[in-house]
Formats: C-alpha cells, sequence, structure tokens
C-alpha cells in the first residue's frame, strides 16, 4: 500500500475542434490509428501515479467518447473551458488534480512526474518550454527574455483548484487554471515541458504531431501451399495466368496472395488467414483472394501502421514466373497501395524434388515489414 495522495486526471475534451476542420471534434478524429484523445488518455491511464482518468465531453458526445475510448467515465462540461474545469473538478475526489487538453495528444510520462513532484511545494504546476521564435507585435519586435510557452497537464492541489474555481468573477473566462490560481494568491511552480505536449489546433498539425511518434519496425513471415489440378484456374499475386492446371482450394487457391496476407497478420500478432477466413465457411468459397489481402493491410492501418516493402517468393517448376512478374507487381502494389519498387516478386524452383519438383503443387513464402507507432 502507498499513502500518497489521490490523483485525478481531468482531460477536457467538451470543445467544438472547429478550427481542425474534418467531419468531428477534432478531438475524435484519427490520429495514428487512434482518436486523437485516446492517445492523452492511454499516457494518464497508464501512468502509476494516477488514480482515475475522467474526460469531460460536450453535451450529446456521449456516443462519440464511448466509441472512441471504451466505457470511460465521463463529465458533460460547460459552455466556456473554465465552466467544463468546474464541472469536472465537481465530478471527482482527489487531492491532486490534474488538468489536460484533449488537443495535446503525446503525453510524456516524464511531465506528469514533474508537474506531480512540484505540488509537494506549490499549490499548482505547470510545464513550459521557453519560446525559441523571433515574435513580433503589428509589426515591432518583441523581446523573447522571459517569455515561455504554457503547456498542459497542469497541476493542482484540489484544495487551491476549488478555491480559484469558486472566487473566480462571474462572467470573466479564463483559458488557463492556472492564471486564477496564482491571481487569487496560490503558488505556481513552473517546470519543463516537452515538444511532445504541442498542440493539434489546425488540419495541418495532424501531419506535424503524427512525425513526433515513436515507430517501431516489425516483419513477419508467411508461407502456403495449394495443389494443381486440371481444371482449375491459376491465379497466381493477384493475376490470372494461362496453364494446364490450376490451383485448388476453398478460395481462388492464390497461394502468394495467401502467404503475403499470413505475413501482413503477422507482424501485428493477428493470427493468419484462417482465422479471418476459415476454409469451412461457404462464403469464401472462390472468393477472390485480394480481398483476403486487403483486409490484412485494414487491420494494420487501424492499429496506425504503414507497410513498407513485401517479399514474396514463388516455388514452382511450371508455369516460369518471370514473363509476369511486372503484372503482380503491378497488381499487389495497387492492392496494398505501394509503389512497385517496394513489392519484390521472386521464383524458384526445387530442382525437380520434392512435390513442386514433380509439379504436383506451388509453394509461396513472404515477408512483409511494416512499421507500426509504438
Amino acid at each position: 500500500m502507498t499513502d500518497r495522495p489521490r490523483t485525478v486526471a481531468l482531460i477536457v475534451a467538451a470543445g467544438s475542434g472547429s478550427r481542425a476542420g474534418g467531419a468531428v471534434p477534432k478531438q475524435y478524429a484519427m490520429l495514428v490509428g487512434k482518436p486523437l484523445i485516446a492517445h492523452a488518455y492511454a499516457a494518464f491511464a497508464g501512468h502509476p501515479a494516477v488514480d482515475e482518468v475522467v474526460v469531460v465531453i460536450a453535451a450529446g458526445a456521449e456516443r462519440q467518447a464511448i466509441d472512441a475510448l471504451g466505457p470511460v467515465r465521463t463529465v458533460v462540461g460547460g459552455a466556456t473551458r473554465r465552466e467544463s474545469v468546474a464541472r469536472g473538478l465537481a465530478a471527482v475526489t482527489g487531492a491532486r488534480i490534474l488538468v489536460h487538453d484533449a488537443a495535446r495528444p503525446f503525453v510524456p510520462a516524464a511531465v506528469i512526474d514533474r508537474v506531480l513532484a512540484a505540488l509537494d511545494e506549490a499549490d499548482g504546476a505547470v510545464p513550459t518550454l521557453a519560446v525559441a521564435d523571433t515574435l513580433l507585435r503589428d509589426g515591432a519586435l518583441v523581446p523573447r527574455d522571459g517569455l515561455s510557452r504554457v503547456q498542459t497537464p497542469q497541476g493542482f492541489r484540489r484544495d487551491a483548484l476549488a478555491r480559484a474555481h469558486a472566487g473566480w468573477p462571474a462572467g470573466e473566462d479564463a483559458t488557463d487554471d492556472a492564471q486564477m490560481v496564482r491571481r487569487l494568491g496560490g503558488s505556481i511552480a513552473l517546470v519543463q515541458g516537452d515538444a511532445m505536449l504541442d498542440k493539434v489546433t489546425h488540419p495541418e498539425d495532424f501531419a506535424a504531431a503524427a512525425t513526433r511518434v515513436a515507430w517501431e519496425t516489425r516483419s513477419a513471415s508467411g508461407f502456403d501451399v495449394h495443389r494443381l489440378e486440371t481444371g482449375e484456374a491459376l491465379w497466381l499475386g493477384g493475376v490470372l495466368i494461362p496453364h494446364d492446371k490450376g490451383l485448388s482450394g476453398h478460395s481462388d487457391a492464390d497461394v502468394g496472395l495467401h502467404a503475403l496476407t499470413d505475413a501482413l497478420l503477422g507482424t501485428i500478432a493477428a493470427g493468419d488467414i484462417g482465422t479471418h477466413f476459415p476454409p469451412t465457411d461457404p462464403q469464401w468459397k472462390g472468393a477472390d483472394s485480394a480481398q483476403f489481402l486487403q483486409h490484412a493491410a485494414r487491420l494494420i492501418a487501424d492499429n496506425g501502421g504503414r507497410i513498407d516493402f513485401i517479399d514474396l517468393t514463388l516455388i514452382c517448376e511450371a508455369p516460369k514466373i518471370g514473363p509476369h512478374r511486372a503484372a503482380m507487381q503491378a497488381r499487389i502494389g495497387a492492392l496494398l497501395g505501394l509503389d512497385i519498387d517496394r513489392v519484390s516478386i521472386k521464383a524458384t524452383t526445387t530442382e525437380r524434388l520434392g512435390f513442386t519438383g514433380r509439379g504436383e503443387g506451388i509453394a509461396a513464402q513472404a515477408i512483409a515489414t511494416v512499421s507500426l507507432p509504438r
């Protein structure tokens, strides 16, 4: 057990996000595979010093919040940010309160640590960054000395924050809780902020935020085999190839696309092709394997990932793959949204050994390389 004070994080997400454009408020717009607000929520929920996370939402946004975050605790906010924070504060208990803007998706754990540590000596704590750019007001240079950018999460002793909200003049707005606490006599500590906390406000900010994500590279392999039979069409690498035999299977039996599908699924530990498209299910009888490949690609995209490169090796004595290599590259590239220089197609034989050497079937092995946000 620990005797540390109870800490609650309030994520303020009641705004309309109109400056960001889009069909939904920016806090629910997608950023590297997740709703923007989900990144901040995960950071607080996963921090060992945070006991509860509460999201302050706009009236009528309950469904959007559930779709974005699951069954989390929400509080309906007010017409202004100050009112939203006040309503969130009134709904929670805890000796320390963290107030965070949903528009700042990436929250380093070290910043949370610094803010909370500062509350041992001060009523509130604010992460800041020094202003590096040259500033102008009406064309005149503004000295940067002493200027800082204020960020969130801001941390407060609950009693100090409650007094500030209770004593704030009616009708006067405040966009920053620290200024409220300071004006009413509370002490505010400044701690080191982080560029990861930059705010997403305009449409172009989404692209900039995505570049701040730490990526990891993953590779996985896939392997598949199908029999060659007379009377079947031969689909390989998404291309129909003239041949006296074709591959037999529940779907179109495209052994190349099946191996690629398993490789892509492997990069996100999502099982294999049979998990998603069981051969016992009649709806996949004769199905175009392109949909299997695109399903795996969508799952990677849903995880915020991107496909960087694929490599496919077809193993057979006949037909010759070389004349069809370019068509396969073009087809697979189109299915996955890849340039053809990111689609490698190779072929080999087994020197007439084994089932492929006897012309009884075709095998394929594939490797996929993807990038995923950490």
